[in-house]
């Protein structure tokens, strides 16, 4: 009886970050949709560039919170081969996503420094 109530805890609880994850993302779309409505007429050139990092940004925090809910629930509820692989996989389909998400708003792999960093640097020495 106590291991039925513990897991429908840790199903909440999975839950509730997954509910996290989605207001995250679609928060952030809602809240930078309205900033960009008022500076649409903008003579800014980063403007629809900061849009879109902006966007990665939030998408890159909901996968995540998306990754620590399926851990949750693999690993306390379903700790068989077929849920740790189906874990693997979505884990695996998260962070590719992740990763095309900072190449598409950094311009960059992930492993390089940023271009800033790099004048810095150069202009250092």
């Amino acid at each position: 009886m106590e291991i039925h109530i513990m897991h429908d805890i840790i199903e909440v609880i999975a839950s509730a970050i997954e509910i996290i994850a989605v207001i995250v993302i679609a928060g952030s779309i809602l809240v930078n949709l309205t900033k960009a409505l008022f500076k649409l007429n903008s003579k800014d050139p980063e403007f629809f560039k900061e849009y879109k990092n902006k966007i990665g940004k939030a998408l890159q925090a909901g996968l995540e919170f998306l990754v620590a809910a399926d851990i949750i629930r693999t690993v306390t509820i379903e700790p068989t081969l077929q849920g740790v692989l189906i874990l693997g996989l979505l884990v695996l389909i998260r962070t590719f996503l992740s990763w095309s998400l900072i190449v598409e708003a950094e311009e960059r792999w992930p492993w390089q420094s940023a271009k800033n960093e790099n004048v810095t640097q150069e202009s250092k020495e």
